[in-house]
């Protein structure tokens, strides 16, 4: 289904056709008539099936601009889930002019009070930095129309339920309430009960991946070596068309230009660049003009590109549907594809939800060495040789030909052509990648958690929290208040780790 057959505005539908979509995914197209109307809904669905555009264009279009109060709130269990909803909706809703902000954890408060005086009509945040506005009174959310539990499941895993209702007892009790979660275990069906009126249940089938034409690699690297191993592999690899996938904007920047200052003929899109450079971009990379194309999960979302032989997850993604879609960019048409991801050491957990849901096991790679990387550079360019001279009227320049042979030994010539062709090894051009914040520890399948210098603390279900047995009720300790009230925080970690 189109979207503009979804009943959605004009300034939305501008929005829409410039990120380049046209069709709605199955959780868009089911949800979008029943926000509209102003039903409360239960949605199951993976995260990569388009989930934020489903609750979000709905509400953008129930927001009054004019008004100054924040009409909707969505709640988020991680920092980066936050960022990457505000950053959705802000796009999606430029053209309605709405105000969106986000605020949570581990940043300055002082700073995300300052912008609160600009009241936004729709605001994101991760549950323990939304208390404390609340506590702060910084934030009103006495005219919320709208009440978004995005990934509820995960929130519930990491011990925020406290947080969730303690937040919903600011909230108006008429409003739209709306749940998103993967999974759908007792305790969301009791949340649905308890704080939702009449909720209607849309459920989407996660999305199989056929992997039979896509070969899996993983390479394990260090953040600070990934960079170095990746241009190595591309020259040994020599793929014709690839898309290497970044987890932020920043990154896709740091990235391109990196490729290029390598000499590779990469360029990077996301969501800040204009339609305009979004658009000539994918132009050059449809017509084998560009040979690679580094883009974010959203900016490359909804994309159809034939032809594409390599994809490279630079980062891997923090949930395993982000993968299917990632790696469904290749092995298209009976062709066939490889994938490669890197991985860091203590995100090893990720790769295996991975290949738990792919039903494919990833195959180790061995970074290549500075010589094999050579030949790989070696081999690829004799080959763009051979197809020059094919193509080339060389009887034109037979002339000239022989006047530099006279000058120059015929092995001379050559050897400067292949060096010409060829690139210096990754390491002779440095390039400065900036870490990005580390994917949170995924939760442990025996769920025991111990402090690192209290062993009696027990039954955490997050980093930082700790339960208070005597008393019957959960305590938390949260890093961000620690600098404010120069308490002592507990630090748990994974007894596996």
């Amino acid at each position: 289904m189109k979207f503009n057959e979804l009943g959605l505005e004009e300034d939305l539908l501008k929005a829409i056709k410039r990120s380049g979509f046209e069709e709605a995914t199955p959780i868009q197209e089911a949800t979008i008539p029943l926000v509209l109307a102003g039903i409360d809904v239960i949605g199951q669905a993976q995260t990569g099936t388009g989930k934020t555009a489903a609750f979000g264009l709905p509400i953008l279009q129930h927001v009054d601009v004019k008004e100054e109060h924040i009409q909707a709130i969505v709640i988020s269990p991680t920092r980066e889930l936050a960022i990457q909803t505000q950053e959705e909706l802000y796009r999606l809703g430029k053209d309605k002019r709405a105000k969106v902000q986000v605020v949570y954890g581990g940043a300055d408060i002082r700073r995300q009070i300052k912008l609160l005086k600009h009241v936004p009509q729709i605001l994101v945040g991760t549950p323990g930095r939304l208390l404390d506005h609340i506590n702060r009174k910084t934030v009103d959310l006495s005219h919320v129309k709208t009440l978004v539990l995005d990934e509820a499941d995960e929130m519930l895993d990491m011990g925020f339920l406290e947080d969730i209702e303690a937040i919903i007892k600011n909230v108006p009790e008429e409003r739209q309430t709306l749940l998103f979660s993967a999974t759908m275990p007792k305790t969301i069906r009791s949340i649905g009960e308890k704080f939702m009126h009449e909720p209607q249940v849309v459920k989407i089938k996660a999305k199989e991946l056929t992997t039979d034409l896509v070969d899996q690699y993983f390479v394990k690297a260090r953040e600070y070596e990934k960079f170095d191993i990746m241009t190595r592999i591309l020259d040994v690899q020599a793929p014709e068309l690839t898309i290497v996938f970044g987890r932020t904007k920043r990154r896709v920047d740091e990235l391109s230009k990196g490729l290029e200052a390598r000499g590779y003929n990469a360029a990077g899109i996301h969501g800040d660049l204009t339609q305009q450079r979004r658009m000539n971009i994918l132009k050059k990379f449809k017509e084998g003009r560009l040979d690679i194309l580094v883009a974010t999960d959203v900016a490359a979302r909804g994309l159809d590109i034939s032809g594409v032989t390599h994809v490279y997850n630079y980062d891997i993604p923090q949930d395993p549907e982000s993968y299917v879609h990632r790696i469904g960019r290749t092995g298209r048409a009976g062709h066939h594809g490889i994938s490669v991801t890197f991985v860091t050491p203590n995100e090893m957990e990720y790769l295996r939800v991975i290949e738990r849901l792919t039903k494919k096991r990833m195959e180790p790679l061995r970074p290549p060495t500075e010589k094999e990387a050579f030949i790989g550079q070696i081999s690829s360019a004799l080959g763009d040789i051979k197809d020059l001279v094919e193509k080339t009227e060389t009887e034109k320049y037979e002339k000239q030909a022989n006047e530099l042979l006279e000058q120059y030994d015929a092995v001379e010539l050559v050897a400067a052509l292949l060096n010409e062709m060829t690139k210096d090894d990754a390491s002779s051009v440095p390039v400065k990648i900036t870490p990005e914040r580390p994917l949170p520890r995924r939760k442990s399948s025996n769920k025991k958690f111990y402090g690192p210098r209290n062993r009696n603390v027990k039954g955490s279900k997050r980093k930082g929290y700790y339960n208070d047995r005597k008393n019957g009720r959960d305590k938390k300790y949260d890093r961000s208040k620690r600098q404010e009230t120069g308490k002592r925080n507990f630090t748990i970690r994974n007894k596996k780790d």
